[in-house]
């Protein structure tokens, strides 16, 4: 195959990466699903936005429990989204415009119905099918207790226990995530060599990497020791422990270490695996980790050298709009990363967070994976919240590394907040009760065309989960080539920093600014955010883009100016 792009160019350190979420990106056949055709379809649209590699999440054959992160098999497509042939299709075509793909693994857990899992079912105690996954017997006489205490990101208890073949009570199986996501067992070699094959199978189909789920995951402590997480942290956060409230003494009794079922030191060795796997084959192939620890110089762990290339900054993403708080962000990243060699990564929104046209403008703590729903407290109007994440992409998009964007940002969409509850799928809504809205909200098919019917999606009104009244206003078609829109404001920004070749600079901060005023320069651009209310001046230079009209050299309140310096 030819690419029309530099093979060899370390170009992961400074890309633009667009998350693609397939069920919700576009919809070739009127399903109400997103597939890989309407992928296929839209890629001029992401080659115009000016994008250079797109992250696919999972495709694969699925159940889809848990929207596809619950794989039944790894080396095939689910026929919601197509074929292998499709796939094969829209990579050539994403190559041919210039765009790398990248896939998501999931190599956490798997779905229940994945063959090795009802084998092991089928196979009982002590076997070798068995041991592939974490099976344990209970506690308590009967063994009718669950072997720890452990809870599932999703809510409820993280064991789930099973009928052995002559009808009676069995072994309990681990389950991080719903009780349809089987974990693996990563001690065991054969689990090792499968994804090493699963590995093989996808680059050897031409795919530029792989977004590695969960990738904090997969080795657990020893012993499988019984812990309680804070009530007030992120449901996927590694962060263990608050301040004075030191884990139980068998795990430690250090403040800031991770709970016995994130960021264990063992998963370390995969990612060097990995690594020496993907070097062997030509063309910068990347692994990026979905890592959710605290502090950042233990983010960095993944990506030294002989490990990842890239893990997500969750730390950014999770920062508020405040300008003290985000250039302590800033300057801990470019430090943490920088110590190991690898370039930093910005990130707002995903699949798995409120979209942050809404999140920056919560008055209410909203830790990740709860959600937003009608009940929830704090919630803003659309235009505050639009305004500052347009401030904050234009800053975001002015710093050194590479940045990852979620579909439909560069229209400014917001949470969908009014799902109703009939509609909602996400498996945290069942397994809290309703308590946890969870994803549902970030996940709404996207609108191209005001007109059309599911505005665009797809080419009936089938749309998987109802897409509101405001994705008219908002559908891309609206948007391109109207000045001021979010879209151009998007391309706008994509295009001068390639032109000014911000990925691959540096942060130099400038002073004489007021406390909410951030101002710092990245080669021949000075980058300007105000997070206050009061308008302040600019400093001179051209003005090359702006997240909001300026009158004058007056930059106002939640909003971003690039200058030529």
């Amino acid at each position: 195959m030819t690419y029309s792009f530099q093979m060899t160019s370390d170009w992961w350190r400074t890309a633009a990466i667009y998350q693609i979420y397939p069920r919700s990106f576009a919809d070739a056949n009127g399903d109400g699903m997103g597939d890989l055709a309407g992928i296929t379809s839209r890629l001029d649209d992401l080659h115009e936005l000016g994008i250079d590699a797109i992250w696919l999440s999972p495709f694969f054959t699925s159940p889809q429990r848990d929207a596809g992160y619950d794989v039944a098999d790894y080396c095939d497509v689910d026929p919601r989204f197509g074929t292998l042939a499709d796939f094969d299709a829209m990579l050539a075509e994403a190559h041919a415009r210039g765009i790398r793909v990248i896939i998501d693994l999931v190599p956490n857990h798997s779905s229940d119905e994945h063959e090795w899992f009802q084998a092991a079912l089928a196979a009982g105690p002590g076997s070798a099918e068995r041991a592939r996954y974490l099976f344990r017997d209970g506690r308590g006489p009967a063994g009718d207790e669950p072997p720890n205490n452990w809870d599932s990101v999703f809510g409820g208890p993280a064991w789930t226990r099973v009928v052995e073949a002559d009808g009676t009570p069995g072994q309990w199986y681990l389950h991080l995530f719903d009780s349809s996501q089987p974990d693996f067992d990563w001690t065991n070699d054969e689990v090792r060599e499968e994804f090493r094959g699963i590995l093989r199978f996808w680059l050897d189909r031409g795919v530029d990497g792989f977004r590695v789920d969960v990738a904090h995951g997969m080795i657990k402590a020893d012993g499988l020791p019984d812990y309680t997480p804070p009530a007030d942290g992120g449901s996927m956060g590694g962060a263990a422990v608050t301040a004075g409230v030191p884990l139980e003494p068998e795990i430690s009794s250090e403040p800031g270490d991770l709970a016995p079922y994130w960021g264990q030191d063992g998963v370390h060795e995969i990612y060097r695996d990995w690594r020496a796997l993907l070097d062997t084959y030509p063309g910068e192939r990347i692994l990026a980790a979905e890592a959710w620890v605290d502090p950042l110089p233990r983010v960095a762990n993944w990506v030294r050298p002989d490990e990842m290339h890239q893990a997500f900054n969750f730390a950014y993403l999770e920062t508020p709009w405040d300008a003290a708080a985000l250039r302590g962000v800033i300057d801990a990243s470019l430090d943490a990363f920088g110590s190991v060699g690898a370039p930093s990564t910005w990130v707002l929104s995903n699949h798995d967070v409120v979209r942050h046209a809404t999140r920056l403008s919560v008055t209410e703590a909203n830790p990740q994976g709860h959600g937003l729903g009608p009940r929830s407290n704090g919630l803003p109007s659309y235009e505050p919240g639009l305004r500052r994440a347009r401030a904050a992409t234009t800053l975001m998009l002015a710093l050194p590394g590479s940045a990852y964007l979620y579909q439909g940002e560069e229209l400014g969409l917001p949470e969908v907040i009014d799902l109703p509850d009939e509609a909602r799928e996400d498996p945290t809504w069942f397994r809290t009760n309703g308590e946890r809205y969870g994803r549902d909200g970030c996940r709404v098919p996207i609108p191209w065309e005001a007109d059309s019917p599911s505005y665009g999606f797809g080419p009936s009104e089938a749309s998987w989960l109802p897409q509101p009244a405001q994705w008219r206003e908002l559908a891309r078609d609206r948007q391109r080539g109207v000045d001021g829109s979010t879209l151009e404001l998007y391309r706008s920004l994509l295009r001068r920093r390639r032109e000014h070749d911000l990925g691959s600079g540096a942060v130099e901060w400038l002073p004489g600014f007021r406390d909410d005023v951030l101002a710092l320069r990245n080669g021949d651009v000075i980058a300007v955010a105000n997070t206050g209310t009061e308008p302040v001046e600019l400093p001179a230079g051209d003005v090359l883009v702006a997240s909001e009209a300026l009158t004058g050299r007056s930059l106002p309140g939640d909003a971003t100016a690039w200058l030529r310096a």
